[in-house]
């Protein structure tokens, strides 16, 4: 699997819309890395938010 991922392939991989995604780095919701205009996801980040989020919920 590639480290970095772009929006279209978080929702995917998520299974939400991009528009979710925009709207949770807008909130600062979601760990995020910003090349100018250019939103990219770590997915070693995205992972330990996930495993953070799902600690939250039980």
């Amino acid at each position: 699997m590639k480290q970095i991922i772009t929006v279209n392939e978080l929702a995917s991989y998520l299974q939400v819309s991009t528009d979710s995604i925009y709207a949770m780095v807008r909130e600062n919701q979601i760990p995020h890395i910003r090349v100018r205009r250019r939103i990219l996801f770590s997915m070693d980040m995205i992972e330990e938010w996930m495993r953070s989020k799902a600690h939250l919920s039980v």
